[in-house]
């Protein structure tokens, strides 16, 4: 399994002219996440939850950084989740 796949999927809640949200997605790709991107405008219940904080990377319910996103921040969440993904190889259930 690489470090990739070993990912969970992961959610970019963002919205259109929104420079960090732009440099979010920009680190995102540069360190290799794998991600989908949603834009929360028109969305009542998603601006509700994340429209004061965009932009915001979550893992399904689970937000994980919201706001900046330097390349140190991804670094240490991307250790977090690929031991958190070892650990649950080693110990399902």
């Amino acid at each position: 399994m690489t470090a990739r796949s070993s990912l969970p999927a992961l959610t970019l809640y963002s919205r259109p002219g929104c420079h960090l949200c732009e440099q979010a997605h920009a680190q995102l790709r540069a360190l290799d996440y794998r991600f989908t991107e949603i834009n929360i405008t028109g969305q009542p219940e998603l601006e509700r939850l994340y429209g004061h904080d965009i932009p915001v990377l979550a893992a399904g319910e689970r937000v994980l950084i919201k706001g900046v996103f330097s390349k140190g921040r991804l670094s240490t969440l991307k250790l977090m989740l690929m031991r958190e993904a070892q650990t649950q190889v080693k110990h399902p259930g």
